[in-house]
């Protein structure tokens, strides 16, 4: 089981900006797929964003493009998000995960490893 541990998140009002991190000690972070996903309302994880990964650019939900961020730092072993010009549809908990393998638009059965989670509020 890898360890991960977010820290972020928060109130912001809508058009703000938050940043989301997430530390995996221990990892071997070169050769580590992560992803960000959210939970809305209680339903299911979805995917929002995969940072770049041995070449692969980085991808993103569509509803999040060129809004949000991530990005990856082999020698802090973090992987963070940036959120800008947040809406209230973006409001939820957001997990930072460890992929089984990559994927650039992962499910929830593509996860080793969850965060904590860590919650977004965007108020109107």
């Amino acid at each position: 089981q890898v360890q991960l541990l977010e820290s972020g998140g928060g109130l912001v009002q809508t058009g703000g900006s938050l940043r989301l991190s997430c530390k995996a000690p221990g990892l071997n972070f070169a050769n580590a797929a992560m992803a960000w996903f959210r939970q809305v309302s209680g339903g299911a994880r979805e995917f929002v964003a995969v940072p770049r990964w041995k070449g692969r650019d980085s991808s993103y939900t569509q509803s999040v493009k060129g809004r949000f961020t991530t990005s990856m730092d082999n020698a802090k072993n973090t992987v963070d998000l940036q959120m800008d010009m947040l809406r209230p549809e973006d409001t939820g908990v957001y997990y930072c995960a460890f992929l089984k393998g990559y994927s650039a638009t992962p499910t929830e059965a593509h996860v080793g490893s969850w965060g904590q989670g860590t919650q977004v509020t965007v108020s109107t």
